[in-house]
């Protein structure tokens, strides 16, 4: 199957992709997010059953280059993505490197449906056994940061009708899947910073999208005066949690968990929190 792709990239910010860095060795990772999103078609519904997803870390030609992605197998209904809406595929922690490319592998599921409710098989012979191959250009995850991969996938030019299939014909032999997918790659560098005391309670801090399902988490440790700074964060409204790791001295007032909600993070800024305390 020939593909069409619409590039180059737009490398504007790093990306995120589920995951939650719970020790010091994830500093060393880069956080990987694949997304994606569907400009409209004339359909009710397009079924797009994704099995696998691997990115390919070395020269082109090197077939052991390909490694999968921690993506569980769904069937998407890629309408539901549209107006700025996306599905969060993958999110993960991934070694700091150059990606050259992304593949998506199909399965035999994929249908459409009409706007007159009729179902019909989509036939995808490439995507079956090669899969949607999308070269990336100049992709690198850098540590400590986050980068976004959406696959924009265009369901009007990706679904071909055959020419001579008339009415009362095979269903299954109506529509072509032929994926036009625009690839956008992006660094994202929204932060979020602050102070917590007492510095004595070595709390531990998470900021968590909870807008996704399941919920976007990152995590980090205040240092010994207390102050703390998440990075990488992509856009959006997070609920910060606040835990302490020890207990407070004797005669003195017990630490405690505090939460702030409604704290937003843009793109390429920084979000300065409050001070919080967690002793009584």
């Amino acid at each position: 199957m020939k593909f069409q792709l619409l590039l180059p990239l737009a490398v504007v910010a790093a990306l995120a992709f589920t995951g939650c860095s719970e020790d010091n060795d994830a500093q060393n990772q880069a956080k990987l997010e694949v997304r994606l999103t569907d400009a409209p078609g004339d359909f009710s519904r397009v079924s797009l059953d994704v099995q696998q997803i691997e990115v390919h870390l070395k020269d082109e030609a090197d077939p052991a280059g390909w490694e999968k992605l921690n993506f569980t197998p769904q069937t998407l209904n890629i309408l539901d993505y549209v107006n700025g809406r996306s599905a969060l595929l993958v999110s993960t922690d991934f070694a700091p490197g150059d990606l050259k490319e992304i593949r998506l592998i199909l399965g035999s599921n994929n249908t459409v449906t009409a706007r007159d409710g009729e179902v019909y098989t989509l036939k995808t012979p490439s995507g079956q056994t090669s899969g949607v191959k999308l070269k990336l250009d100049k992709a690198t995850l850098r540590a400590g940061e986050t980068y976004q991969l959406l696959l924009d996938f265009d369901v009007a030019k990706s679904i071909v009708e055959r020419g001579n299939w008339k009415p009362g014909n095979d269903k299954k032999e109506r529509y072509l899947l032929k994926p036009v997918v625009r690839l956008v790659a992006q660094e994202i560098t929204g932060g979020i910073y602050g102070q917590v005391t007492p510095a004595a309670a070595l709390p531990q801090v998470l900021a968590i999208r909870s807008s996704l399902t399941p919920a976007d988490t990152f995590s980090t440790n205040a240092d010994a005066t207390g102050a703390y700074r998440l990075q990488g964060l992509p856009s959006g409204t997070y609920r910060l949690e606040y835990f302490p790791t020890t207990t407070a001295p004797t005669n003195q007032p017990a630490y405690h968990s505090a939460v702030r909600t409604g704290v937003v993070v843009v793109n390429n800024q920084l979000t300065n929190v409050p001070t919080v305390g967690l002793a009584d």
